[in-house]
């Protein structure tokens, strides 16, 4: 049975609606108990982001080393224009993981006659946060939040004051990244299913360069990036009961240069067992959890998958580095 769409009356006065697909603890915790009964100990890297995750990343993506925040920003402030030109007027633009809600304010200044802005994340209350602010901010823009997991079909709020609007997702941050190449492609070509056909995708995707920048940007001298990756145990103990011991594990970043890929790892200092639900996981000393991928990627590369997933390339930018994209696309 699928989750009913709950409401929040504390948001309803400033957004146009809210949709809570209230993802579950029981798909946290099945997913943990699946990767970490794995032969290869893995973590979807998409529970990080519960409200401290949340603001740990926010604190990251303002770091000297990590490029991807500030290079994408700069991107789409020299093309906005023509990014404004491509979306059009009254589009319905859809923000899938929101966060903050920092960059798309370069593109609400640009599109004065959106018929609305949808936020979409996994981490409720930060949404909720970020929305609410962002509707305040912009008194004369329909505000709305789904809270969901978007790598899985949801339900997008439909605008109340237009009959007939195209759908624009805007998906920022290299966070397609995440998926493996085949993993995004079929991500990309399901996102069609909730746009609709002839919908807009405007997406950020990080591209291949020197791997000492790459281990800066995965491992900064703060280590802020290691408190994110380790607040994944942090949430584990809190939501699913668990007794990880964060002093024993170590963040780990380390670039693959055949996968074409950042791979960040909890590394045990030692033998040890975790219980989580009564079930118990043995940890050898130097053992591997796997959080996440960041795939990194050429322009035409990124271009080929696209079209393979059913979208039209329209156009790309770079910054004068070439270390960030920004791509405009239209599905078939």
């Amino acid at each position: 049975m699928k989750d009913k769409p709950k409401k929040n009356d504390l948001a309803e006065s400033l957004l146009v609606s809210l949709i809570d697909l209230n993802p579950q603890t029981e798909d946290f915790l099945t997913a943990v108990m699946d990767g970490l009964s794995a032969a290869t100990k893995a973590l979807p890297c998409k529970f990080f982001y519960d409200e401290n995750g949340s603001r740990l990343f926010e604190r990251i993506c303002s770091l000297k080393e990590y490029y991807p925040t500030r290079t994408e920003i700069s991107i789409l402030e020299e093309s906005v224009a023509e990014i404004a030109e491509l979306v059009g007027r009254g589009a319905h633009l859809i923000e899938l993981g929101s966060g903050a809600s920092v960059k798309i304010r370069t593109l609400l200044n640009a599109l004065p006659d959106l018929a609305q802005y949808t936020a979409v994340d996994i981490s409720r209350d930060f949404l909720l946060q970020s929305a609410v602010t962002l509707a305040s901010d912009y008194p004369d823009l329909d505000v709305a939040a789904v809270c969901a997991d978007y790598t899985k079909p949801f339900q997008l709020a439909v605008p109340q004051n237009r009959k007939s609007v195209r759908n624009v997702a805007f998906f920022p941050g290299s966070t397609i990244g995440n998926f493996t190449p085949d993993e995004a492609e079929n991500f990309l070509a399901g996102l069609t299913g909730v746009l609709g056909s002839g919908s807009g995708l405007l997406i950020g995707v990080d591209l291949k360069k020197d791997a000492d920048i790459l281990h800066a940007a995965y491992d900064d001298a703060d280590g802020i990036t290691a408190a994110f990756n380790l607040n994944l145990l942090s949430r584990i103990n809190r939501e699913l009961g668990a007794n990880f011991d964060l002093n024993t594990f170590r963040h780990r970043a380390v670039y693959s240069e055949d996968l074409s890929r950042v791979e960040m790892h909890l590394v045990s200092q030692k033998s040890q067992i975790v219980t989580i639900a009564n079930k118990s996981f043995n940890f050898a000393a130097g053992e591997h959890i796997h959080t996440e991928n960041s795939h990194k990627y050429s322009v035409s590369d990124f271009r080929r998958l696209c079209s393979k997933a059913g979208y039209v390339p329209v156009s790309s930018w770079t910054d004068r580095n070439d270390q960030f994209s920004v791509h405009y696309f239209t599905a078939k």
